[in-house]
């Protein structure tokens, strides 16, 4: 036999190997589109939706007294990138409101008689009160404040700084909830969501393609059960593992990493088992699509990767375009991390936050409904 011979012989089962691998991976249509899918998404969001410095930044404005200077200062706000006006507020209990609630990462206070005391060179104090759960958003934008509002003393006096024989005002700064600016008070709740999201997608997504692959499913539908019955019944023992995280996560937080639970221990516990039912029946609809575990752990994650850098956990949401922002509202984690920030840190009630909680109550009941329907289609 010729060396030629056997190198032909090679490459014919080398080709014939190779055009059968491509047609099987063709079969596969959820892995094929997992490959294509991950390093799409993964550049168009680290490339559009990530932004480390972020602009556009819900602000409120205390606004004690009506005068030039302080629409100066107004103007000067709304002229900037950094901030993005919502609220004009004339109550001092109004400023609490807006930071508890998260509608409002910063609140700019002009007191009274502040214009009169500039005038006169007596040096006021501006007050700033900032959300610091985010420590990035909240750093970059009040580094920014400064010049903002100097400017707009300028261009309303009509001197500059420099004129000035020393600085015309005072900005004071109250970091609220994370006055040291603690980088852990704001990853640990989130890690919180972030975790429950990928055990309990992955857990519930192999349970039914487990049992379809191993044939014991027909099994159960050959007893006396409905298969909505056997559906919540493997759903029970995923939520106590799940609230069994969430009490370890939450007890290392708090004893290891000091992460203060200044909020209702009650509400806290009510909305966690809300999202792990949001997550499960995830998983579950996940299952039902999956005709392997291989299959049923690619979407998860393919599901995982934006949860993790749009729902703010990683990266300042209010940093992202409209349309990262969209997507991240669509996602049960977002609403979650906001509502465990907040209790924990902010020490905030139900009924503050009842904007996450209601649309965490909303995306919940539609994953749970699609999670029932796909699941009697399957077995039907």
């Amino acid at each position: 036999m010729s060396v030629a011979s056997v190198g032909n012989g090679f490459l014919r089962r080398f080709w014939a190997m190779t055009i059968k691998e491509f047609i099987q991976m063709t079969r596969d249509r959820i892995t094929l589109a997992t490959m294509v899918m991950i390093p799409v998404m993964q550049l168009f969001l680290f490339g559009f939706a990530i932004n480390t410095t972020p602009h556009n930044l819900p602000t409120a404005v205390l606004m004690r007294e009506n005068t030039d200077l302080g629409r100066s200062i107004l103007g000067a706000l709304k002229n900037t990138d950094f901030f993005d006006i919502r609220q004009v507020l004339t109550r001092a209990e109004d400023m609490d409101r807006v930071l508890e609630s998260g509608s409002a990462l910063f609140v700019v206070e002009i007191p009274e008689g502040f214009e009169r005391a500039v005038r006169r060179g007596e040096n006021p104090a501006l007050l700033v009160a900032a959300d610091a759960t985010d420590p990035v958003a909240a750093s970059s934008a009040l580094g920014a404040l400064s010049g903002v509002i100097a400017s707009a003393l300028e261009r309303d006096r009509h001197v500059t700084i420099a004129e000035a024989s020393k600085p015309p005002f005072t900005i004071v700064q109250h970091r609220r909830y994370n006055p040291a600016g603690s980088s852990t008070l704001n990853i640990v709740p989130g890690l919180l969501g972030t975790i429950l999201t990928m055990t309990l997608l992955i857990f519930t997504a192999l349970s039914v393609t487990r049992e379809l692959e191993r044939g014991t499913m027909e099994n159960l539908l050959s007893m006396p059960i409905k298969p909505v019955e056997i559906m919540l019944g493997k759903i029970a023992p995923y939520v106590i593992i799940g609230l069994a995280q969430a009490i370890i996560i939450i007890a290392a937080g708090y004893f290891v990493f000091r992460v203060p639970i200044l909020g209702s221990p009650l509400a806290l516990a009510a909305v966690t088992a809300l999202f792990v039912v949001s997550n499960l029946s995830i998983g579950y609809t996940f299952s039902t699509v999956a005709t392997n575990q291989l299959q049923a752990v690619q979407m998860a994650m393919m599901y995982f990767l934006p949860n993790i850098l749009l729902s703010g956990f990683m990266f300042p949401f209010a940093g992202m375009p409209n349309w990262g922002q969209w997507i991240g509202e669509a996602l049960p984690l977002t609403h979650y991390i906001r509502v465990v920030r907040a209790i924990m840190l902010k020490g905030a009630s139900i009924e503050v936050l009842a904007y996450d909680t209601l649309a965490l109550v909303v995306l919940t009941t539609i994953a749970m409904t699609i999670a029932v329907k796909r699941f009697r289609r399957t077995l039907d």
